[in-house]
């Protein structure tokens, strides 16, 4: 007699089915980022204590450019913040002092761009950090529908012989 279970055999196809589209879109989401961040042509500057001078194109490069725009920001603006430069701005413009007003706006500007470069580079890190996860998934996914397939496969099941009653 054959046994088989075709419900484990489909549970066995999707889960195949299902780790090759995340494997796939997890490389494809990889090499798109690595493409994009590339094409930018961004050198990590010299005095970075992470990758100095390395190409920005993958997730470690990505968040040393990031964390040494933090640092020239702040060394720009004195140590300040963006919401610290806003209430010094609100302070001067209230005192009546126009050219400070203009210059602390000038150095929130550059913290704004900044920010927005930073965020930029962190969205890159993490659509690493996540098409990472996707292939991974996608590699388990894999491996448990290899492993339902080959337990779904039809086994010859012997059938026991009734026991004898002499």
């Amino acid at each position: 007699m054959i046994k088989s279970s075709k419900s484990a055999r489909l549970v066995a196809v999707l889960c195949v089915l299902f780790g090759l589209v995340a494997v796939g879109g997890g490389v494809t989401t990889w090499a798109v980022v690595t493409s994009q961040l590339s094409a930018e042509n961004i050198t990590v500057p010299a005095d970075s204590p992470l990758m100095p001078g390395a190409k920005v194109q993958d997730p470690i490069t990505a968040y040393a450019q990031a964390e040494i725009i933090n640092h020239h920001a702040l060394t720009a603006s004195g140590g300040k913040t963006y919401a610290e430069l806003g209430a010094e701005i609100t302070a001067a413009k209230n005192s009546g002092d126009t050219a400070k007003a203009d210059e602390l706006t000038a150095l929130r500007t550059t913290m704004m761009n900044a920010s927005f470069l930073r965020a930029s580079l962190f969205t890159s890190v993490l659509a690493y950090g996540v098409s990472l996860l996707v292939i991974g998934l996608g590699l388990m996914f894999l491996l448990l529908g290899w492993a339902l397939g080959s337990l779904a496969r039809p086994k010859e099941v012997l059938a026991s012989a009734p026991a004898s009653t002499e």
